[in-house]
């Protein structure tokens, strides 16, 4: 019986090790924290956003740049396959109003429970606390466990390590100098799905950090522009959410070029230009302008005080001024938050020194999931293709053993 060492106990190491089990093999998963998959726990806090229901050509142009590399692999296990997959684990999904495909239940622990015990039953066997230290004298993989160090052989070896970021809920990018020894190309590390700073003044962090930021259109300039509509949150150092985690890549390489970025809010996305001006010519009758917006607007305080970081109090507040801020309000984003605060991270093992993502440099070791060079917005697009890229790799293993 041919056999596998499988180091990492998320989406990508538990898809490849259901793959090479499936197939007949003696599959050891190796994962240092005391249990599987914690990321995968920890993400499915809030509502575990396995996938998306989108048309699937608007699926894969969620990955920009890195869909030529990905592309293949989600054409064999994507967000249909995905579905499929979970309903035969009998774990129950539900579509929200954004597309968004979830677990009934939200949480990641019943299909997380479900999945570990088909793969138990399939004969994989779990050494968790046990850390991958690289090789040893005789070119076995190397491990530290609770019994100490120790070197095992297989056939295939397969590393799916995650990236650098929640480094308390995995290796946090430890495994990059083992690699480096052995002449493998790691890209730096980047922080994605990660906030972005805005120096806000203190009366608006005071009173708004932690406040939603509803029905906003983004708009970044550059080459092309690009604009969504969505939403967003404020935080005390600047902004969260979805649309600059979409933006993420364009927003990250403007303040690599030039240090800050300008980026616009529309704050009325519903409403044109004209009309705006025209509420804002309605009599005011004394009220001052933050009234004025409440009432002939609906403005949420949130927006005025937006408006205000643009507009100070005393400055000029003509109708046509605050319509041309409300539909284009300037934001001056500063830096991204620290790498160790994303959700996730670009950079990884380079595409080039995979072949069928099985290394070039290490014939018989496979790489997968979010350690290889790739990044994607939340929404369902990050695990996706990490369910996709472990299969793949246990599938590019079976074709070459």
């Amino acid at each position: 019986m041919k056999s596998a060492i499988v180091v990492g106990a998320g989406p990508a190491g538990l898809s490849a090790a259901e793959v090479l089990a499936g197939a007949g093999w003696a599959v050891t998963v190796v994962d240092a924290l005391a249990s599987p998959a914690r990321k995968l726990l920890r993400a499915g806090v809030g509502g575990l956003n396995l996938t998306h229901s989108q048309p699937f050509e608007t699926f894969l142009s969620a990955y920009g740049v890195h869909r030529p590399h990905l592309e293949p692999f989600l054409r064999r296990f994507g967000p249909a396959e995905l579905q499929t997959w979970a309903g035969d684990l009998g774990v129950p999904l539900f579509t929200g109003t954004s597309g968004r495909v979830f677990p009934v239940g939200l949480g990641a622990g019943p299909l997380l429970d479900a999945w570990i015990a088909r793969l138990v039953g399939r004969g994989v066997d779990f050494r968790t606390q046990t850390l991958w230290t690289g090789w040893g004298s005789t070119g076995l993989p190397r491990f530290d466990g609770a019994t100490g160090p120790s070197e095992r052989s297989a056939d295939a070896l397969v590393l799916a390590l995650g990236g650098p970021t929640w480094p308390t809920l995995g290796t946090g990018g430890s495994w990059v100098p083992l690699l480096a020894d052995r002449g493998v190309a790691v890209a730096p590390w980047k922080p994605a799905n990660v906030g972005f700073r805005v120096d806000w003044s203190l009366p608006f962090v005071t009173k708004f950090a932690g406040q939603p930021l509803k029905d906003v259109l983004l708009r970044c300039p550059g080459d092309s522009v690009w604009e969504r509509k969505g939403e967003l949150m404020v935080t005390k150092t600047g902004l969260e959410g979805g649309l600059v985690y979409a933006a993420g890549a364009r927003l990250r390489n403007a303040l690599e070029t030039h240090g800050t970025v300008r980026i616009f809010l529309d704050l009325l996305p519903g409403r044109d230009r004209a009309r705006v001006e025209a509420d804002l010519s309605r009599p005011r009758n004394g009220r001052s302008l933050s009234t004025h917006l409440k009432k002939t607007l609906g403005l949420p305080p949130v927006k005025i005080g937006l408006l205000r970081e643009a507009l100070p109090p005393g400055s000029p507040d003509a109708p046509a001024r605050v319509a041309d801020l409300l539909k284009t309000l300037p934001l001056v984003l500063v830096g991204t938050e620290l790498l160790a605060k994303a959700i996730s991270a670009a950079g990884g093992v380079r595409w080039d020194e995979l072949q069928d993502l099985q290394l070039k440099r290490i014939p018989g070791v496979w790489c997968a999931g979010e350690m290889v060079d790739w990044e994607a917005p939340t929404g369902g697009y990050l695990l996706t293709a990490c369910f996709s890229l472990g299969r793949a790799a246990a599938e590019s293993v079976l074709r070459t053993l």
